[in-house]
């Protein structure tokens, strides 16, 4: 039996988690659960999943949380705040926390979760794209163990042999006869649409994925191609590699999830439904398979698979991450906080579709922080690029 925390538990990542959890009642134990504001979803996986512990990070939620616990009589400790999170993270008492906080957030509590020496099932880019020498540093410190949870992560630690799968943010490509990466993409619900009319796109427009069932911001990030742009560099912490080592392809029907070219030719690659999931399952059974739920995939159905190359033009913030990603950690830090708050900007219709690579930019080209020693460095660098991000959409609708 191995005992799960899931951190950001009611959320779409997270929801998939306790499906999967929920089909395994001999392998899988929930001990603790996260939240941000989601009172009433927590409140119905309290009661079928009976964790030990929850963590509300709105303290206003995890007061109602608590009153409610205490009116149903439910046996679980509620812990309040963001110190709570991260208290229950780092708290040694599950064999695997699931990382599915989205954003920045999520930084702190996984950084205590690795110092447990746990597995951690990591579905926030955020604490490889702003951290990732600092987070593999601490797990391998601690003797963690990192699996990605990323669908397009989790496609290619399946295409890479197992003496990488063991030493993730330390293997060695090129002693595995690496010769590329290929890093897939849908290329989101504006692949087609004349860049022209880009910059008319709104919020709800926007976060329908033509493909994936995902969250509003992760939703957008996919239609700028961001997504795309954090899962390069988080693939350059997780397998160790360099800019060249990586190519993004974009594959509408997202049915290759990714793939691996090796030196003699041969190209590796994981294929299924577009579903979750598969790659938590994948995550939370290594290095065994379990059953995922998902429908088995019909190739007598497949339509064509295509392929092309991602056009800047239509995607400036592909672009600029890469871009960052060459930089190091502080640009990279700058640009996550950038693009979290222009997205934020969009979705409260402050600013177009086109102003966040915009915001982005002129938050990348003002960054003058050095390369970031601890987290709260990589904080201080996250905070200074917020406020420089604030202020240029303030001047946007001045």
């Amino acid at each position: 039996m191995r005992y799960v925390t899931v951190l950001g538990a009611t959320g779409s990542i997270g929801k998939s988690t306790l499906d999967v959890i929920r089909r395994h009642p001999d392998l899988f134990s929930v001990y603790g659960l996260v939240a941000s504001t989601s009172i009433d979803a927590m409140i119905d996986s309290i009661r079928e999943f009976k964790p030990k512990v929850v963590a509300m990070s709105s303290e206003k939620a995890a007061i109602e949380v608590l009153k409610r616990v205490k009116e149903l009589q439910l046996p679980c400790e509620v812990l309040f705040g963001d110190d709570g999170v991260e208290t229950l993270a780092g708290d040694g008492s599950a064999d695997i926390v699931v990382g599915a906080i989205v954003g920045a957030a999520g930084l702190r509590p996984l950084i205590a979760a690795a110092k447990t020496g746990c597995i951690i099932a990591l579905a926030n880019k955020e604490a490889l794209v702003m951290s990732g020498t600092i987070f593999f540093e601490t797990a391998k410190k601690y003797g963690a163990r990192v699996l990605p949870v990323d669908s397009e992560h989790s496609a290619i630690f399946q295409s890479l042999p197992f003496e990488v799968q063991e030493n993730l943010g330390f293997c060695n490509l090129k002693s595995a006869h690496v010769d590329k990466i290929l890093l897939t993409g849908s290329g989101g619900p504006f692949r087609d649409t004349p860049i022209k009319d880009l910059e008319f796109v709104d919020a709800k427009t926007a976060i329908a994925h033509p493909v994936w069932s995902m969250g509003p911001k992760i939703s957008v990030d996919s239609a700028t191609m961001m997504n795309k742009g954090l899962e390069f560099i988080e693939a350059r912490y997780l397998f160790n590699a360099d800019d060249g080592d990586i190519q993004v392809v974009i594959h509408p029907q997202s049915v290759i999830h990714s793939m691996v070219s090796y030196e003699d030719g041969a190209v590796m690659a994981q294929l299924g439904n577009p579903d979750m999931r598969t790659p938590i399952a994948v995550a939370l059974g290594f290095p065994e398979r379990i059953s995922s739920g998902v429908n088995r995939l019909d190739f007598t159905k497949l339509s064509s698979l295509t392929f092309m190359e991602p056009d800047f033009s239509r995607y400036p913030c592909l672009k600029l991450a890469m871009q960052a990603s060459k930089s190091g950690q502080s640009a990279t830090t700058a640009l996550n906080a950038a693009n979290e708050v222009a997205v934020a900007s969009f979705l409260e219709s402050k600013i177009k579709f086109t102003d966040i690579s915009c915001v982005v930019d002129t938050v990348l080209c003002s960054n003058t922080c050095k390369e970031p020693n601890s987290i709260d460095e990589v904080l201080s660098i996250d905070e200074s690029a917020r406020k420089r991000a604030i202020d240029y959409i303030g001047k946007l609708n001045g």
